[in-house]
């Protein structure tokens, strides 16, 4: 006689699927902030164009390279979560696990951070500040709200690799971890490149 198996469902993750909805909902809250800062810029356009001659567009791009890169270092930490790999094998860069590249997105985002708030200390040296007219208001919401959420990804990447390190025997739930973190990190890159576009290039 025969026994025929059932078959196999597979499911997406209950986690991945809830970081997705939850991502969803901060591509509106974004969507707001990026509204309000049209909105502003239309009714000021002379503060828009006195404010915006402060910027180094320069530094931004640098900065905004640096955080891009950071999203492909945490992809290849990605896919060292998928192989079930959680520490390096080897010297070699193409040996590494999730942690030394989580590490090292870590580093480049925090990297950001620091270009961030040195940019905020060079426009405050310059009398932009968040109270000091439309353009301070909406470029430090923007940016600032931003800022917040790398700093977010930052510590949940401490908090994937504290686990990876704490983990017995590394399976799917520290990859899968891994995985939904690399969702709000490129989220969180892709939403920049946006701010960069409308801060720094579009003035």
């Amino acid at each position: 006689m025969t026994t025929i198996s059932a078959p196999v469902i597979n499911r997406p993750s209950a986690t991945s699927v809830g970081t997705i909805v939850w991502l969803g909902s901060e591509v509106m809250f974004f969507a707001g902030l990026f509204a309000m800062y049209f909105s502003l810029r239309a009714n000021a356009p002379e503060i828009w164009a006195t404010d915006t001659k402060i910027l180094d567009v320069n530094f931004a791009l640098i900065n905004t390279l640096i955080l891009v890169a950071s999203s492909f270092t945490a992809q290849f930490g990605v896919f060292a979560a998928e192989r079930l790999q959680p520490r390096a094998t080897g010297l070699s860069p193409v040996k590494w696990g999730v942690v030394e590249w989580f590490f090292l997105s870590y580093l480049l985002g925090a990297i950001f951070v620091a270009g961030q708030v040195w940019e905020y200390a060079t426009l405050i040296s310059h009398g932009v500040t968040l109270s000091s007219n439309s353009y301070g208001s909406a470029f430090y919401l923007a940016t600032g709200f931003h800022a917040l959420h790398v700093t977010g990804g930052l510590i949940a990447f401490l908090i994937v690799i504290g686990r990876t390190f704490a983990a017995k025997k590394y399976g799917h739930y520290e990859a899968t971890s891994a995985i939904v973190v690399s969702y709000y990190w490129h989220f969180v890159d892709v939403v920049w490149i946006g701010l960069f576009l409308i801060v720094y290039v579009l003035l």
